[in-house]
């Protein structure tokens, strides 16, 4: 049996010792993670008015100051997220902050392009609007499936072990001491 010690260092990439393939899928993804919120959050954060009108589409939001809050940290919040992820900081909160944005975007753009689709007679993957989501009118089967493979990528960050390039993967857990 492995003792704490010896099981953190069993995780992580010994000096001298290559990355596998696995190390850097984990990797590619955390910069894609990184990079597509960076950008979702500044052309959101570019035209806040644009957005809090985009919001206040899905009537989920009654009270104003909450609305314009929501509008106003939401953007910066997914940038600060990207940021991190990018750096290879705080890997693992970082991708599991995304995932509790993810979850509920996700149910709440297709109750929306259900109540879209019945109103309007349509077909679901026929229903076409800018969910908010900072890459404009989209399809609407389309932003789900973007959505499970953003969600999917950021399991695939959370659950990894190893992550080369990082500055620190784990906020809280102390580095593991190497002989």
């Amino acid at each position: 049996m492995l003792t704490k010690t010896q099981k953190a260092t069993a995780t992580k990439i010994r000096p001298g010792e290559k990355p596998s393939l696995r190390d850097w899928s984990g990797v590619l993804a955390r910069w894609i993670l990184g990079a597509l919120f960076i950008y979702m959050g500044m052309t959101k954060a570019l035209d806040p008015v644009a957005f809090l009108k985009l919001i206040r589409q899905y009537e989920v939001v009654y009270n104003p100051y909450l609305l314009n809050s929501i509008a106003a940290a939401l953007p910066w919040f997914e940038m600060f997220c990207g940021i991190l992820l990018l750096l290879g900081v705080a890997v693992r909160g970082s991708a599991l902050m995304l995932i509790l944005m993810l979850i509920p975007f996700s149910i709440l753009v297709f109750l929306r392009a259900q109540g879209i689709a019945e109103t309007q007679g349509l077909a679901f993957c026929s229903v076409k609007f800018d969910c908010g989501c900072g890459t404009g009118e989209i399809l609407i089967c389309r932003k789900l499936t973007e959505n499970a493979g953003l969600f999917l990528a950021s399991l695939w960050v959370v659950f990894s072990r190893n992550q080369p390039l990082c500055l620190r993967f784990d906020l809280f857990r102390p580095r593991s001491q190497t002989t």
